[in-house]
């Protein structure tokens, strides 16, 4: 068996030949601020202790493990569904800013900024910045607020400024670089909460240990609740990769578990709509770390889509990046309509609407077959709620 040393971060914030930190120099005084203090800040028993305290009473943590029986007999397989989608917000992103929040506190930051694509991440930050009291601003890009509207205005009761990007597509990647470039005008006394595992080091690092608590809580519900050692495969939505992250992160060294990621393919990898990276992208630099993206042969960005909002992205974190070069996760492209069809599936079969991005690791179902007595734990990321106008306009249920 390897050692997990070969999927994590090395001391200079690389997985492999991915990672780093490629930021403008106005930047490197904050990057290198957190990239000093973060460890020591998350090993402290008063940190911890405050975190899982709100993970716990406020999140709602642990989410349950599901056992989908409807779904299992009709693929012939065992799935299990941990549900994120139960978490306080509708997704397994509060568990990320809820850690960084605190972090940003004793940092002594005292005012938060974000990016966010389908909302959720959006929601979150808006949700711990009224719980602490900060003020928060959200990038979103003008074409997520017209299809993800809920969200946008549960961000706005919560209190939180929501800008619209105007460049580009209008999307997360456009979002984030008005957020880099907000950072940039504010160093000193403003935190950056990202939302995914991109971005300079140390942020993929923070963000999956963030969000390890997914598989840490499903070790431990196979074995206690289920009896079963480890599962066969552990499925997960990837467009930047978090909640893939933290449901991979600590199965990483255990090669008997098979993970795979379930990418946006949009209208298909040979069309110009989609959002497949690493079957259509080529190693360079995005938001400030080296992975894989796609762009164009003298290395400019090409646009992304996909029906998700938060798979439309033209990159994935660096973790990934690795584990797909290392050939440690298969990484499988879903089309639009293949995750719209999986999405209504599983609310006819086990009544849970899931988030589209979701929808995209359930059809990896009917892509790919599974043995009779295996175990497929599916990460159920997100709920549905945000999506409806989008299943709406889909229209085929």
């Amino acid at each position: 068996m390897k050692t997990l040393e070969k999927y994590s971060v090395d001391q200079y914030g690389f997985y492999g030949k991915f990672g780093g930190a490629y930021v403008p120099e106005m930047l490197y005084p904050n990057v290198e601020e957190l990239k000093n203090n973060y460890l020591s800040i998350l090993n402290e028993d008063s940190f911890k202790k405050e975190f899982d305290d709100l993970l716990s009473k406020y999140v709602g943590r642990p989410t349950p493990l599901y056992f989908a029986s409807r779904l299992s007999e009709k693929y012939q397989t065992k799935v299990y569904l941990k549900r994120e989608d139960l978490c306080h917000t509708g997704a397994h992103k509060v568990n990320n800013t809820i850690g960084q929040i605190l972090l940003a506190k004793r940092l002594g930051k005292k005012r938060i900024i974000a990016e966010t694509g389908a909302g959720q991440h959006g929601v979150a930050t808006a949700t711990v910045c009224a719980l602490m009291g900060l003020p928060c601003v959200v990038y979103m890009g003008e074409v997520d607020i017209a299809r993800q509207r809920p969200n946008v205005e549960r961000m706005k009761i919560l209190g939180a400024e929501v800008i619209p990007a105007t460049s580009g597509s209008k999307t997360l990647k456009d979002a984030t670089n008005e957020a880099m470039r907000h950072w940039i005008n504010n160093p000193v006394d403003t935190h950056y909460i990202i939302g995914s595992v991109v971005g300079p080091h140390p942020y993929p690092d923070m963000v999956a240990r963030f969000q390890s608590v997914i598989s840490e809580e499903i070790i431990k519900q196979l074995s206690n609740d289920f009896g079963i050692k480890h599962p066969d495969y552990v499925i997960a939505c990837v467009g930047g990769g978090s909640n893939a992250a933290g449901a991979f992160y600590h199965y990483m060294n255990n090669e008997s578990v098979k993970l795979i990621a379930a990418e946006a393919a949009g209208l298909g990898n040979d069309t110009g709509k989609s959002a497949a990276t690493t079957q259509l992208g080529k190693e360079g630099i995005l938001h400030g770390s080296r992975t894989l993206l796609m762009q164009t042969p003298d290395g400019q960005v090409i646009e992304p889509y996909s029906i998700s909002a938060g798979l439309d992205y033209p990159g994935i974190g660096p973790i990934h990046a690795h584990l797909f070069d290392s050939g440690r996760a298969e990484f499988i492209s879903v089309k639009d309509e293949e995750a719209m069809l999986a999405g209504i599936e599983l609310s006819r079969l086990e009544g849970i609407i899931p988030a589209i991005e979701t929808s995209h690791a359930l059809s990896v179902l009917s892509k790919k077959k599974f043995g009779k007595n295996e175990v497929v734990v599916i990460n159920l990321s997100g709920r549905g709620d945000k999506d409806l106008d989008t299943y709406i306009k889909w229209g085929k249920y």
